[in-house]
């Protein structure tokens, strides 16, 4: 149930690297929330930045190479110009992150158990005696069937699934009232993949945790989340309820984006293909629709000037710019839908 104040709200967010001595904006004047028991997915190809808004949201982008602006509360918290000491006080108790790559993010000299307990021991939720019981009922808890001999092993022993289940162990360890999720399952098959969103649904329920997931898979989304932001570029170009997003998308990258996904509807056909690439960071004019340049039966809307701002196209459904009012796909414009 979605109810109370926002766990994380997120007004005007703005990220810059410095590239050969220029300051590059990566995320471009992002406002999201999350509210307690609320899923929000945040979707949209590699590059568009999506690892970067929740690295800022954990405070985790270097003082000297990256700028953060704006405003980033977590749960009351403001974390925008935050101090590292403040930001550890935070991280795993107001928020938890499960990482991309457990492998990479998991310490490879360090026994599971003894990571689980570091994780614990940066924060007073639960005392020292308690330290070790409380991390074989995590292990218990994500599904890890042996969770005694499990503590004892090298992260290198573990399967990829089983990685994954205890990175999910270390971001709720402390029972933080926000997860986020960075693309959780990419490495995993297909089977695995479904226990570790059941997982995660799943602890989300009982908490009554917020959990932002991020995504480029759009079956995940109609699967778990309660809404859905669509970003391109570093900008948000659509955000509102997954049923109002996936039913009358609006933008005509939230449009592409649904047409590419495979689904029951394409059987047969060939599937489509998104033309071009996310621009460069260096080739990104954040007063431009930035997607309308890989739309090459639109080129003249292709130079559209937008509003900071999104618009209500209708309560609760949020779009950016106005191409999305004459957008049609060329079998559309020919009178075939597919």
């Amino acid at each position: 149930m979605i109810i109370g104040k926002n766990l994380l709200d997120a007004q005007d967010v703005s990220v810059q690297f410095r590239i050969d001595g220029e300051w590059l904006t990566a995320i471009d004047k992002v406002d999201l929330s999350v509210k307690p028991g609320e899923v929000l997915a945040l979707v949209g190809e590699s590059g568009s930045g999506k690892s970067t808004f929740a690295t800022a949201v954990m405070g985790l982008h270097s003082n000297t190479q990256a700028r953060v602006t704006g405003s980033i509360v977590l749960d009351g918290h403001q974390i925008v110009d935050a101090s590292e000491k403040e930001m550890q006080e935070l991280r795993g108790v107001k928020a938890g992150m499960i990482f991309q790559d457990p492998l990479s993010a998991l310490n490879p000299l360090m026994k599971i158990g003894d990571q689980i307990i570091e994780a614990m021991s940066v924060h007073d939720v639960y005392p020292k005696d308690q330290w070790n019981d409380r991390t074989i009922q995590l292990l218990k808890e994500v599904g890890i069937t042996k969770p005694e001999r499990v503590a004892q092993q090298f992260p290198h022993e573990l399967s990829g699934g089983m990685r994954q289940r205890v990175m999910i162990a270390m971001a709720i360890a402390n029972e933080p009232d926000l997860i986020i999720a960075d693309e959780p399952t990419t490495a995993l098959d297909v089977t695995i993949q479904s226990q570790i969103l059941d997982l995660i649904k799943d602890i989300q329920e009982k908490k009554n945790a917020g959990v932002l997931l991020i995504t480029h898979d759009l079956g995940v989304v109609a699967e778990m989340a309660d809404s859905v932001a669509v970003m391109y570029a570093g900008q948000i170009v659509e955000n509102g309820s997954v049923e109002d997003v996936f039913t009358n998308p609006l933008h005509p990258y939230t449009r592409s984006l649904l047409r590419a996904n495979p689904s029951e509807d394409t059987i047969g056909d060939d599937l489509y293909v998104i033309p071009g690439t996310v621009p460069s960071l260096a080739a990104m004019d954040h007063t431009k629709d930035l997607f309308l340049r890989r739309v090459p039966w639109m080129q003249k809307e292709a130079e559209e000037t937008i509003p900071d701002e999104l618009v209500e196209a209708k309560p609760g459904h949020f779009v950016r710019g106005t191409a999305w009012k004459t957008f049609k796909f060329p079998d559309e414009k020919k009178g075939v839908k597919k």
